[in-house]
């Protein structure tokens, strides 16, 4: 999938609890403020087959979650992402490629085939990964409370954030745009003044 925009397509990885979802809020809420067209989505999507992913971590696992939700991601670009796009709009997607390099790792799927199934996915403009030390997000995910096995799983937090690192190497050596930012002292509103601050450096760049 190689189709390309006037929009802009940006995506939010990170550990669970460490913040991503609300700094993908206040992002938005600052590009908006600038005068950007923004559209927040979030995988797996609010799509029937986002939905199946989203509520069947329980049910399904390994290769056959793997494929699942690679096929979720490219019924969401196609559906979703892609025509907001050609609309001209800053697209902040809540998880992408690096989840997916992540938690299928946990589930004992290997590197290689997550890379193979998702590496005709649309490339996004900017990569952000938001990391913490683990000590940190696991004090968030107690407070907050776990989504998913995954967040349920023995070390979750230290092991994910070493994860998320390899996942940030791994796309910067495929040739992605990465933005990798450290959470573990940033206030909320600091960490979307990074993002938006990069974005806003790739828009006035064209």
């Amino acid at each position: 999938m190689t189709l390309k925009s006037s929009g802009l397509f940006v995506t939010l990885d990170g550990p669970g609890g460490v913040g991503k979802s609300t700094a993908l809020e206040l992002s938005a809420v600052q590009l908006d403020n600038a005068g950007a067209l923004v559209h927040t989505t979030v995988e797996p999507s609010r799509a029937s087959l986002g939905y199946l992913a989203r509520h069947g971590t329980e049910t399904y696992q390994g290769r056959e979650l793997a494929c699942l939700i690679a096929a979720d991601r490219y019924h969401h670009v196609r559906t979703e992402v892609q025509p907001a796009l050609d609309q001209g709009y800053v697209v902040l997607c809540d998880r992408y490629i690096a989840s997916s390099l992540v938690l299928q790792r946990l589930d004992g799927v290997d590197q290689q085939m997550i890379w193979e199934l998702n590496r005709h996915v649309l490339r996004p403009d900017l990569s952000v990964i938001l990391t913490a030390a683990p000590g940190v997000i696991a004090k968030r995910l107690q407070a907050r409370g776990a989504h998913s096995r995954f967040e349920r799983m023995h070390d979750n937090s230290a092991r994910e954030a070493t994860l998320f690192t390899e996942a940030a190497t791994f796309l910067q050596e495929a040739g992605f745009h990465t933005l990798v930012i450290d959470c573990t002292t940033r206030s909320p509103a600091q960490v979307a003044e990074a993002v938006s601050h990069e974005i806003t450096a790739l828009l006035t760049g064209r």
